[in-house]
């Protein structure tokens, strides 16, 4: 499906009704641009508590500060690299 859309003076746009019909865009969601060499792909941010309970998480983890699993996944990632 191709749509346009016209830019307006200060660089905003109407997302199409079609668009937001077939991606399941409402008011007040967020939308994500990633910009591929020369177009940009929309995408509708997925609801974070909407994924609550999709990952089973070990009783020993339950409770981990958010902070600590941020600072554990990048001492992973580095050493992943390595």
């Amino acid at each position: 499906m191709d749509l346009a859309a016209k830019v307006t003076s200060k660089g905003q746009i109407t997302i199409p009704k079609e668009v937001r019909d077939r991606l399941g865009i409402g008011e007040g969601d967020q939308v994500v641009f990633r910009v591929e060499e020369h177009r940009a792909v929309l995408a509708k941010t997925p609801n974070l508590l909407d994924l609550a309970g999709a990952v089973d998480v070990p009783a020993a983890k339950r409770g981990t500060p958010w902070d600590e699993v941020q600072r554990s996944t990048q001492r992973a990632r580095a050493e992943a690299r390595r």
